[in-house]
């Protein structure tokens, strides 16, 4: 049987990953941490094949939690199961010792399969984080402008490249509706009233990702 353990704060979601994994037939929860502090007093105790990891948690963070527990069990596999979708949350845990990064909105099949893959050393990745990661070993030339948040940068360089609401909103599965957000967002940032003036500011920015 392979033992997860599980450091997550929120209590609903904990409880629910708990019940659904030891309702398989390969793995058991070991543990469950609230904390990256809670955990790490003890899980050196009562190693784990798999750790699951929350980003953001009370404390520490999810991602300075990995890179301790890959010093004291450097054989755990760290997967993190997370809301955070952001560039540098994605690649920190991936620097500091994270070989999967799911979002919570995955099915629970999807993430017991992910497990499964984990497991047999495989890096499960949600759909979303697998295009990003891919993006950046593509070396895409895209530009980044400090007063945007990473999901504002990257909805800018989509607009840049002529493509519609409906095509980022497909191309990032959030609605249309959150794309215009977003880009009200940008307009407001940037002080500029239209695409074309926000495109220029990117396009002069020599700041790639």
């Amino acid at each position: 049987m392979v033992k997860v353990s599980i450091v997550e704060d929120d209590k609903h979601f904990r409880e629910g990953l708990v019940q659904l994994i030891n309702g398989s037939s390969q793995f058991r929860v070991l543990h469950s941490y609230a904390s990256a502090e809670e955990a790490l007093t003890h899980i050196s105790n009562y190693p784990p094949d798999i750790a699951m990891v929350d980003i953001k948690l009370p404390g520490k963070t999810g991602i300075d939690f990995i890179s301790s527990l890959k010093a004291i069990l450097p054989d755990t596999l760290c997967m993190v199961c997370s809301y955070y979708d952001d560039n540098e949350y994605v690649f920190n845990a991936l620097k500091n010792g994270a070989v999967g990064y799911i979002l919570k909105d995955a099915k629970p099949e999807e993430i017991l399969e992910s497990l499964e893959e984990i497991y047999k050393g495989g890096a499960p990745m949600s759909r979303y984080i697998a295009k990003k990661v891919v993006s950046v070993f593509q070396k895409k030339t895209q530009h980044r402008l400090a007063e945007l948040s990473d999901r504002e940068n990257e909805i800018l360089n989509h607009v840049s490249t002529g493509l519609q609401l409906k095509e980022i909103a497909d191309k990032l599965y959030i609605s249309q509706l959150t794309v215009k957000c977003h880009l009200r967002n940008i307009y407001s940032k940037l002080h500029v009233t239209n695409k074309v003036a926000a495109i220029n500011k990117l396009n002069s920015s020599d700041n790639p990702f």
